[in-house]
């Protein structure tokens, strides 16, 4: 018990002293300059999550060449689960035409409807049924660095040629977070970075482009700012496709564009090829614009769903928010697969004018 006591007061007399505040430090500290902090930004410690085996694994160099990328559409069935059926049929349609890539679970494949698990499934599928015949290149893009960076990791696993990114959207960033968030995933692989203010409420300016163009894996850039944009990188040695159908043509004859990260390549895989591989073609170009302004009259992807449903190479099925267009459009599509030639689109069967009661909507899936 001694023995206790005395340690007992051993430590209250050992208690620590701290040393009482200086007034006149409280006076320095207030008055001295604030400066920012210097390790603002975590440097990146951590191991890349990729495999060296090659089989799919291409370099930014094999991207760079393609022309004809086509943002492929996700059907549905009538639950709103993918029709993986239906999806083989329109990849597949998209090879025998020409298409060299595929852009999986992008804003035409409603990848912004997507959990997670669906888009790197879908990936992972398209990889397996047909990368040894066309590039697969994952939207693994997201507003958050956080799931970009996850998601292109897994796409990457799963076998994806290449990757497509959008700048953070609505939660929008400064052109420093710009560059540090393109910069986080460009060492996975070879990627696209996609500039669609329209979207994003955003414009990717040249200065960012610029400056994660020193990265070897930048495969180049979906532009739809304009063709004077476009001109401005192929100038620089930096490959652009065009984003916008209805500037295609001359974006790629007239200002250096590589090819088209295409909607309308979804109905006339054919005939966009054409506009892309056979050399200036106004008459073509003049043919085609009805048919990709009535395509636009809306938010894409609601002209294409409902194209392909009366095409029948895919089931009437919506997953809202969208839903499909008015009776009288649906009319005018019609006559436009009549004049440019049913021949030129996908599918075999007449195309026809489907009523209001023939399409689902789905909002829990």
């Amino acid at each position: 018990m001694a023995t206790l006591k005395s340690s007992g007061v051993c430590f209250r007399e050992s208690t620590l002293q701290f040393p009482r505040p200086n007034r006149s430090d409280n006076y320095k500290r207030r008055y001295v300059k604030w400066r920012s902090p210097q390790a603002a930004v975590i440097p990146n410690f951590h191991l890349p999550m990729r495999s060296l085996e090659v089989k799919n694994r291409t370099s930014a160099e094999d991207i760079k060449s393609l022309r004809l990328i086509t943002a492929i559409k996700t059907p549905y069935l009538p639950d709103g689960r993918f029709d993986l059926e239906a999806y083989d049929d329109l990849v597949n349609m998209q090879i025998q035409n020409g298409a060299e890539g595929v852009i999986v679970g992008g804003t035409t494949g409603e990848g912004q409807l997507m959990s997670w698990d669906e888009h790197i499934m879908l990936i992972g599928h398209t990889v397996n049924c047909f990368g040894g015949s066309i590039k697969v290149i994952g939207n693994t893009g997201s507003n958050s660095t956080r799931e970009a960076i996850h998601a292109t990791e897994q796409g990457f696993a799963v076998g994806m040629h290449a990757a497509l990114h959008i700048n953070p959207y609505y939660g929008k960033t400064s052109r420093e977070g710009l560059v540090s968030h393109f910069d986080s995933v460009l060492p996975m692989g070879p990627t696209i970075i996609y500039n669609v203010p329209s979207r994003t409420g955003q414009d990717i300016p040249p200065l960012v482009i610029n400056t994660v163009a020193q990265s070897s894996n930048l495969a180049g850039v979906k532009e739809c700012v304009g063709n004077d944009r476009i001109e401005q990188y192929t100038d620089n040695g930096i490959v652009v496709w065009s984003g916008n159908d209805d500037q295609c043509h001359d974006a790629r004859w007239s200002h250096g564009a590589t090819g088209v990260i295409s909607v309308t390549s979804n109905l006339i895989p054919g005939l966009m090829r054409e506009l892309m591989f056979g050399g200036k073609n106004p008459s073509l170009n003049a043919k085609l614009l009805p048919l990709i302004e009535w395509l636009f009259q809306e938010p894409n992807p609601i002209g294409l769903n409902t194209a392909l449903a009366q095409l029948w190479v895919v089931r009437p099925v919506f997953r809202l928010p969208y839903v499909p267009l008015p009776l009288a459009k649906r009319v005018e599509f019609v006559n436009l697969v009549n004049e440019i030639g049913r021949e030129n689109f996908v599918g075999k069967k007449d195309v026809q004018v489907l009523d209001d009661d023939d399409f689902i909507l789905v909002g829990r899936y």
